[in-house]
């Protein structure tokens, strides 16, 4: 976690000062530390917090890594210091500690003041505001301040048991600086806990010290027998006195270093970004509701063995792929006598492989068919490669506008399914052939060795097809399109991204018009808005062509009935409530 944390006192004699504070490095340390880390001892300081015990490494290293006694330092001045230490907690030639972070490269550096001026700034007036202004109710407690220039602090205020300081106590403060509000925010809870339990260790430490003087030497009835002279007391060389006296711990500031860089650690730990999903796709919806489906048609099954159904019509599969081959067809070596590493190369593998077998005006044609819901039918022998162009040709499409008979000996309606794949010697209704709704690839024995340019060392598997693409209506090389499908072609032409990219580029275009389907089926199913004011939301929405307008009619076919119905249920509510009242 980027932040700072520091132990703050309020002196009498000087007014607020910082007294240690641990700090974040992600970058080696400056030159210099490596003959400091040589010379100094090694020490182990080991503290259990909140059940997770850290073991840190305590350096010694040379005053330029952090000491405030350089003559350089942005610290405060010698004369300013009190004399009995109480504005200081490091000696003047101590150089700091420093732990390691080995998992994640990043030390943590103690010291009483930050080299860096600019830092040194900002935690100087966060110590000011924190034991003046910025005080929670009974001066004892967390409070939240800063800003976007000078940061955000978190900080704790409390009391230590002082038998000669004014009221027997003096003031303290643990801060924790960071620029982000909202991670700060967020981490209040868990600081909280854990500064308040350092607070609670020290102020239990001063308590012994405390009672232990009072019963040697009662402070409170001396001062009542003494003339009262305020001025005098501020300067008679009571000066505060250190909080390693106060608490009669000499490893007092080796712990703080330990507790302080375990908190910056597991705070930063604590909280991960994730990256939130929102709301289902359409897709998954579908996908979900025909798991349900399925669900529930094996739920009401007899357990007993269903009797096998003759059946001219092979099934129809939306949203997944079915295989099945005719009898016919369970002859043909692609089913049964070819080699599987053989077959896997005669496929299509994306689209962009696609449009380079087939040549960018084949594929113009047949995306403009697929994407505006027209039957595209595929005539082969190779029931591999009719599933591979199903596979890669439906990933334009939402899932619930898909529907595919994978193979079939028979021709099948439009009706039934807009993907279809027949063997060679199956008859097309002339009427289908003619019609501008549908498309035909017929995949015949190649005349040549090479009929398109070889780019992949495996695709000269395919160089035995030739592929015929033949519709009813063809479309113009100058005709605009559907803009979904200039933007497709746009990705594939681009090489610079990859296959993956594009797939991705996929998904970021299907849901950004289904967007734009949810829109228009309220506004024109649910609301039933007049023609006029459709034609304007079309223009809004960026979709009043033609082929626009036809692929969001052909695409609101694919909404999931959970989005139906919650729209439907949302119009009814009103009327509902109204007709009660």
């Amino acid at each position: 976690m980027n932040a700072i944390v520091a132990l703050c006192h309020f002196c009498e004699l000087h007014g607020p000062r910082t007294l240690f504070c641990t700090e974040v490095l992600h970058s080696p340390l400056p030159q210099g530390a490596g003959s400091g880390d040589i010379s100094g001892q090694n020490e182990q300081a080991e503290e259990e917090e909140g059940g997770i015990q850290m073991s840190s490494r305590i350096r010694s290293h040379s005053p330029a890594e952090g000491a405030s006694a350089d003559s350089s330092s942005p610290g405060p001045k010698k004369s300013d210091m009190c004399e009995a230490r109480g504005c200081r907690s490091l000696a003047g030639g101590h150089p700091g500690y420093v732990s390691h972070d080995k998992e994640t490269s990043i030390k943590y550096v103690s010291h009483q003041h930050p080299n860096h001026p600019q830092l040194f700034s900002i935690v100087r007036q966060a110590c000011v505001r924190s034991l003046s202004c910025e005080v929670c109710p009974g001066r004892e407690g967390p409070i939240f301040f800063g800003d976007e220039q000078h940061g955000f602090v978190f900080s704790h205020t409390f009391f230590i048991k002082d038998s000669l300081a004014r009221g027997f106590q003096r003031w303290y403060s643990i801060i924790t600086i960071m620029m982000d509000r909202i991670y700060l925010i967020n981490s209040w809870p868990f600081l909280l806990g854990k500064i308040r339990g350092i607070i609670d260790e020290l102020q239990g430490k001063a308590l012994k010290v405390f009672e232990a003087e009072q019963y040697g030497c009662p402070q409170r009835a001396q001062r009542m027998n003494t003339a009262f002279t305020p001025f005098l007391h501020q300067r008679n060389g009571n000066a505060a006195r250190s909080l390693t006296s106060l608490t009669n711990d000499e490893n007092l500031w080796a712990c703080l270093h330990t507790s302080f860089a375990w908190l910056l650690k597991a705070c930063g730990s604590r909280l991960t970004e994730k990256l939130l999903e929102g709301a289902p796709t359409e897709d998954t919806l579908v996908q979900m509701e025909k798991l349900a489906d399925l669900k529930e048609e094996s739920e009401g099954w007899d357990g007993s063995e269903e009797e096998e159904k003759p059946s001219s019509q092979p099934d129809v599969v939306e949203g997944q792929e079915l295989s099945k081959c005719s009898p016919e067809t369970s002859l043909m070596p692609d089913c049964n006598s070819w080699n599987v590493a053989h077959r896997r190369l005669s496929v299509f593998r994306s689209l962009r492989h696609m449009r380079q077998v087939l040549g960018a005006s084949a594929f113009r044609m047949l995306a403009w068919h697929v994407l505006m819901g027209n039957q595209v039918i595929w005539k082969a022998r190779d029931v591999d490669l009719v599933q591979s162009a199903f596979d890669v040709l439906r990933t334009m499409l939402p899932i619930g506008c898909v529907r595919i008979i994978p193979y079939s000996d028979q021709y099948e309606e439009a009706y039934r399914c807009n993907f279809l794949g027949l063997s060679p010697h199956v008859q097309i209704p002339p009427h289908i052939l003619s019609s501008e709704f549908a498309v035909l690839v017929e995949v015949r024995a190649a005349t040549r060795s090479s009929l398109y340019p070889t780019l992949f060392d495996d695709e000269q598997s395919l160089n035995k097809y030739e592929f015929v693409v033949t519709s009813g209506s063809p479309v113009a090389a100058d005709r605009v399109g559907p803009t979904i499908l200039n933007k497709i072609e746009a990705a594939l032409t681009n090489q610079n991204l990859s296959v993956d990219v594009v797939d991705q580029c996929l998904v970021c275009l299907k849901e950004e018009w289904m967007n734009k389907v949810k829109v228009l089926f309220k506004f024109t199913k649910v609301d039933s808005r007049p023609k006029e004011d459709t034609q304007k939301l079309l223009s809004i929405l960026g979709a009043a062509e033609e082929d626009n307008v036809k692929l969001l009619k052909f695409w609101m076919t694919g909404l999931s009935k959970t989005y139906k119905s919650h729209l439907m249920s949302t119009v009814r509510s009103p009327t509902s409530s109204e007709s009660r009242n």
